[in-house]
């Protein structure tokens, strides 16, 4: 039996300490257990629902993987706890923060995880990263590609490429 692993869309982002800095670990620990394929550029985005707190680094990186959803939710979460992320709140300034927002073309709803990630459709600073590295890929829910859902959002002022100056 031959293994195929499966293609995998997981969005980074960070806004405390050095940003750029923890973007760069959280890929390089994910690279210990997962093979990565392309990352997009870096973006500077405004916070979004709590938003009185520091603007955010993010991207978007496409990973190949063996491992069950479940099993790379967990390493995800361990990472963040690795480079500092306090589990239990939500929306709060964070050191990284790692989404699975794509899983192949499945489907996941259980009550740790969904995904496609439930509020992808709706972030700009998730659309123009992925939408960088993977324009054509498909919302298995939807059925839109990433362009079409990135077209559709009304406000992606927010989110800038990054210029690559000294961090804080």
């Amino acid at each position: 039996m031959s293994f195929r692993p499966v293609t995998v869309y997981l969005g980074l982002g960070s806004n405390m300490g050095d940003r750029r800095q923890n973007l760069e670990r959280a890929l390089e620990l994910l690279s210990q257990r997962l093979q990565i394929g392309k990352a997009s550029s870096i973006y500077d985005t405004e916070p979004v629902g709590s938003i009185d707190q520091p603007r955010f680094l993010n991207l978007v990186c496409q990973v190949y993987t063996g491992l069950a959803p479940e099993e790379l939710l967990t390493l995800a979460k361990s990472i963040e706890v690795k480079l500092g992320r306090e589990p239990g709140k939500p929306n709060s300034p964070r050191p990284i923060d790692i989404d699975i927002l794509f899983y192949g073309d499945r489907v996941v709803k259980t009550r740790e995880l969904v995904i496609p990630h439930p509020r992808l459709t709706e972030r700009a600073f998730v659309l123009v990263p992925l939408a960088e590295i993977a324009p054509e890929l498909v919302h298995p829910v939807s059925g839109k590609t990433v362009r079409e859902l990135l077209e559709a959002l009304t406000e992606t002022r927010g989110v800038l490429k990054w210029r690559n100056t000294k961090e804080e």
